[in-house]
């Protein structure tokens, strides 16, 4: 898989998710596997790439290159200026922003709202393209099918890029009036894979290593995005390219590989968002992970009362090595969970 010079090692992508891809989980996630890594959105106000919510996103310590970044915004000039500023800041792929459905973002006529129009979404393209060209950094695009069932513009937009510059478009097969109801399409990602020479992406609804097979299938797709399905099981990665590869499914991963992980998480993410902010925030990633296991939900309610993050850790690490102790002869992730779904309990130090 190639993003201009940038050869990656596979085509297995974490999408990008406000709130959710920050640099920890970007590399939790390639550690399970994915070959490709997009940031959380930066937005392209210059007003606020000082503030410590755009300080984090543009934090890029330590990790494995490509930097991808994504950036949002509605003016073109200012869409390039903040493609020069975040590659200044590391970024070796500008990944442009036409596919959040969220309100907050639409409404002002960035994300996905940017598909109803169609000559400011090319603008933006072209201006971002001319700025990043002269510095070698190659630009992607990430859009949805378009605005609504009846406005599916994203063939057309599509083609504009790659004609602009784009060295490679991801479709979420969902419209901006769908948000995530309802269940992706891939017949418009399949129209634009076979448009295009430049490669294409495949995003929505990809939640088992089946699932990726035949959207694969479906689509003739040279590479899969994967985003919700990432949170609490970033192993999705390697089980995806173990099926790919052999035609076998891989078994989860083990009940005490899935703590080591979670910890190591744990204290990029504290080194990253502090003590106060870093404890809060790495609740969902938390309850991402035992959701479904046993004693999950208890352990959860437990834990969002934790204050501290040294207290925070130890109890996922006791928590992780009491399920593993109690269930020591079915010592899988996939295994516990299916305990989980039928209420069986596990040990409470509480």
């Amino acid at each position: 898989m190639q993003i201009g010079s940038h050869t990656l090692p596979n085509s297995l992508f974490v999408a990008p998710m406000a709130g959710v891809t920050d640099r920890p989980f970007r590399q939790l996630c390639r550690a399970f596997g994915a070959g490709h890594a997009v940031s959380e959105m930066v937005t392209s106000r210059r007003e606020l790439w000082d503030s410590l919510k755009t300080s984090r996103r543009a934090d890029h310590a330590g990790e494995p290159g490509p930097v991808a970044v994504q950036i949002a915004g509605t003016d073109a000039a200012m869409m390039a200026e903040a493609a020069r500023y975040n590659i200044d800041r590391g970024a070796q792929i500008i990944d442009i922003n036409m596919g959040c459905p969220a309100k907050k973002v639409c409404s002002k006529w960035a994300g996905s709202a940017l598909m109803q129009d169609e000559a400011l979404a090319l603008a933006i393209i072209e201006a971002v393209v001319a700025a990043c060209a002269p510095l070698g950094v190659p630009v992607t695009l990430k859009m949805r099918t378009g605005w609504s069932a009846q406005a599916r513009n994203a063939l057309t937009i599509a083609r504009a890029a790659e004609g602009a510059g784009v060295q490679m478009v991801t479709i979420h097969g969902r419209t901006r009036e769908q948000g995530y109801r309802g269940a992706a399409e891939y017949e418009t990602i399949a129209a634009v894979k076979a448009a295009l020479a430049i490669p294409v992406v495949a995003n929505g609804d990809i939640d088992s290593p089946a699932k990726a097979r035949a959207v694969l299938q479906a689509t003739g797709a040279d590479a899969l995005m994967i985003g919700r399905a990432a949170q609490g099981r970033p192993w999705i990665f390697r089980e995806i390219a173990h099926l790919l590869a052999t035609g076998r499914e891989l078994a989860p991963p083990l009940v005490l590989e899935v703590r080591r992980a979670l910890l190591a998480h744990l204290q990029d993410h504290y080194a990253l968002y502090g003590e106060e902010s870093g404890v809060r925030s790495a609740r969902k990633h938390i309850g991402w992970t035992v959701h479904g296991l046993p004693g999950g939900e208890a352990f959860r309610r437990r834990m969002n009362a934790v204050e501290s993050a040294a207290v925070q850790w130890q109890v996922v690490a006791d928590y992780f090595e009491e399920l593993a102790d109690a269930h020591e002869r079915l010592p899988r992730i996939g295994v516990a969970r299916q305990l989980g779904h039928v209420a069986v309990e596990a040990p409470d130090r509480s």
